[in-house]
């Protein structure tokens, strides 16, 4: 995701192209989220093999060891996309138990990582395919997807705009805690937004809440993707899309957002786990 930035000289340079290629695959992806399906599932196979191929990249992992687990997530999405999330965990979690068990046989430390990266793609593949196969699944996922979206784009121009200490330099030394606040508003007033329009019954506060919370947690996603990329040595996770970098740079906030939608979703759905626990604040 885009880091909130501070003021610099030259900072919006490449601004135009950023927006012209962010565009275009949120057209892409709204309109294969609206469609749902197979078609959704072998959108979001393509994308978590892709992440796990950059991970692997990432830390010089063999091909032959990428294709297997690419073999693996593709399995996982297929069970999934068939209505069997139990069984896709039970596979993600047997795979990476699997490769870690490989890799310590090899004594081939750095391929012990395939094994953390199958988890990091495979988690929210199964989530989001699952998301959209809940009866008002075409609303959660674009949900979930917009709250990134909305932290990622009033972080970057927060932060510009008003620049101050920043939150962690060490990691990723553009983002800004004015940035983090504007990411959390924009979140926030997405989510309660986005509620009214699809007259979701829960109080407004609750969504408030609810965005500007899982705004934080879009955040320590980009936080933990800046930390590899600084352990690898890499500005980008890859070169996929041109002023954008590779598909983990795009969703590294939303692989812990989604996880956790999901979660809260299944544990029971959105209207009884808000009537239930944010009534009384609405």
């Amino acid at each position: 995701m885009a880091a909130a930035e501070p003021k610099a000289a030259g900072a919006g340079s490449g601004l135009g192209p950023r927006v012209v290629v962010g565009l275009f695959l949120a057209v892409i992806a709204i309109a294969d989220i609206w469609v749902g399906g197979p078609a959704f599932s072998l959108m979001i196979a393509a994308g978590v093999i892709l992440i796990l191929w950059e991970w692997c990249a990432m830390h010089r992992i063999a091909q032959g060891w990428r294709i297997g687990g690419g073999l693996a997530l593709a399995a996982v999405a297929l069970l999934a996309d068939r209505n069997q999330p139990q069984l896709a965990l039970v596979l993600l979690l047997s795979s990476a138990i699997l490769f870690l068990a490989l890799s310590l046989l090899a004594k081939a430390a750095a391929r012990r990582w395939i094994s953390t990266g199958l988890l990091y793609a495979g988690l929210p593949a199964i989530a989001l395919i699952w998301l959209r196969g809940q009866p008002d699944g075409f609303a959660l996922v674009m949900w979930t997807m917009g709250l990134v979206w909305a932290t990622d784009i009033f972080a970057y121009f927060a932060g510009r705009a008003i620049g101050g200490p920043k939150i962690w330099p060490a990691v990723s030394p553009n983002k800004t805690w004015a940035g983090l606040i504007g990411g959390m508003t924009g979140a926030a007033l997405f989510s309660l937004g986005f509620a009214v329009w699809r007259n979701w019954p829960q109080g407004a506060l609750a969504m408030l809440l609810l965005g500007a919370a899982l705004a934080v947690v879009a955040q320590a996603g980009d936080f933990f993707e800046s930390w590899l990329k600084r352990r690898a040595g890499v500005k980008d996770s890859g070169r996929l899309f041109p002023g954008h970098g590779g598909i983990m740079d795009r969703v590294d906030g939303l692989v812990p957002v989604a996880c956790l939608v999901a979660l809260w979703a299944a544990t029971r759905t959105p209207v009884e786990w808000v009537s239930a626990g944010w009534e009384a604040l609405a």
